[in-house]
């Protein structure tokens, strides 16, 4: 896995991180969560986490910066990517036929063979026969049949089988033995003793090793293309398509296999464009920062994909084709409701909501550790999984208020929001009367 650069390029920037911290394997496993040789692997680039969120815990116990994590994140994207790709290219080698086995090539002398014809077969040898052809046949004459060795006697034709003479009987070998005749009898051999031929090799056995030969050769070529893809960083001259006709911005070679946070160009704008026309708050300014990351991770989940809020092919294909819909509800109708469902701390209640989200649905923080907060009360996780809840229910404004009421109703206080709980109880200054009401952080 080391021989693709983005895997050693995402392996490089954690052994500095490492490095930086002055932390050994063990005191980065203690404080991660994470196993030292897990770490090791990671480091070394001979294994990619199968989720960021371990990577993105390593890296904030080594003090990383947040352009530092921006970066991290878009190198294990490409790093997953193409492992992904090379699994693949692996699994298709796999399935040569169990029943054959891929022989070894013979290298053949260039000096010692003849020289080719212009059709590319061997020129004929002193005696006027021709040649072996490419395939390491014997050469064959107009009416598609081997030409006589130089022995006179005519090779197999195309079906495998010994040539035959003008009478139409096989003709002897180059050990005197005969041929046999139509009804498969043998023929008399020059000294007049009879014996069986040599059995010819099935037909169709050159067809079966050209077969293994392809697909070992299409196995290999597939994951050099993966880390050669790697290495450019997906992204190839303007001017045209992959070659595939797809003419769709996001196919085209104006854009990377996977954009992820950082980026800042039209196919971000793309992407955004594509999140707006289904229904999503978002601004389409072209920069891939929190608000775009939350966005396409929602629209992950919406679309029963793998929520790593990156945009690689399936969720480049889905922003074409999903008929999933973002427009949810409002923050006044989402204020509404939570002051129905907490009819005994409504104020209360929705200062937190506001504090957590924004009294956005589908609003998601990632923590960390790794883990995330979803929707209007931004449920944990770990709560997540206690309600025997998914992040696509978490979504959904409804679920996650009666979520938040169950978990109030315990202990009814809002003890799970311990940060929000205490800005909803903290005494507000005096507002001005033409200034905002409240000063929020940017989204």
């Amino acid at each position: 896995m080391s021989a693709c650069p983005e895997t050693e390029r995402f392996a490089a920037l954690l052994r500095s991180l490492k490095s930086r911290s002055g932390l050994s394997y063990e005191a980065l496993a203690r404080k991660s969560g994470l196993a030292g040789s897990t770490l090791h692997r990671y480091c070394r680039g001979t294994s990619v986490p199968q989720d960021y969120g371990s990577a993105h815990r390593l890296a904030t116990v080594c003090g990383a910066t947040p352009e530092e994590l921006r970066t991290l994140h878009r190198l294990w994207a490409l790093a997953d990517a193409a492992r992904a790709a090379a699994a693949g290219a692996g699994e298709a080698e796999e399935h040569t036929p169990d029943d054959e086995t891929a022989e070894p090539i013979e290298d053949t002398n260039p000096a010692a063979s003849p020289a080719a014809d212009p059709a590319g077969n061997p020129a004929p040898d002193p005696a006027g026969n021709p040649g072996p052809n490419r395939a390491g046949e014997p050469g064959r004459d107009r009416a598609g049949n081997p030409a006589p060795d130089p022995a006179g006697n005519p090779g197999p034709n195309r079906a495998g089988e010994p040539g035959r003479d003008r009478a139409g009987e096989p003709g002897a070998d180059r050990a005197g033995e005969p041929g046999r005749d139509r009804a498969g009898e043998p023929g008399a051999d020059p000294v007049g003793e009879s014996d069986a031929a040599p059995r010819p090799r099935p037909a169709g056995w050159s067809r079966r090793r050209r077969l293994r030969t392809s697909v070992v050769t299409a196995a290999l070529i597939a994951a050099v293309s993966v880390c050669a893809w790697a290495l450019s960083n997906g992204r190839a001259p303007v001017g045209g398509g992959r070659g595939t006709g797809d003419d769709r911005p996001l196919f085209s070679v104006n854009c990377p296999p996977v954009i992820a946070m950082g980026e800042h160009d039209g196919c971000v704008r793309e992407v955004q464009r594509l999140l707006h026309a289904k229904g999503a708050d978002i601004g389409v300014d072209g920069n891939f920062g929190p608000q775009t990351l939350r966005r396409v991770t929602a629209f992950q989940v919406l679309a029963g994909l793998q929520p790593n809020g990156v945009v690689g092919e399936p969720t480049k294909k889905a922003l074409y084709t999903s008929r999933v819909r973002m427009d949810v509800w409002s923050p006044r109708k989402v204020r509404q409701r939570v002051r129905e469902v907490f009819p005994e701390v409504p104020d209360k209640a929705v200062a937190i909501a506001d504090c957590q989200s924004f009294l956005d649905p589908l609003h998601i923080l990632p923590n960390t550790n790794g883990t995330r907060n979803w929707g209007v009360f931004q449920i944990s996780d770990a709560r997540l999984r206690e309600l025997g809840g998914t992040p696509r229910e978490a979504l959904d404004p409804e679920w996650n208020i009666q979520a938040a009421r169950k978990l109030w109703s315990r202990d009814r206080d809002f003890g799970d929001w311990p940060h929000c709980e205490r800005a909803a109880d903290a005494p507000r200054s005096p507002t001005p009367r033409h200034s905002p009401a409240t000063t929020r952080p940017p989204r």
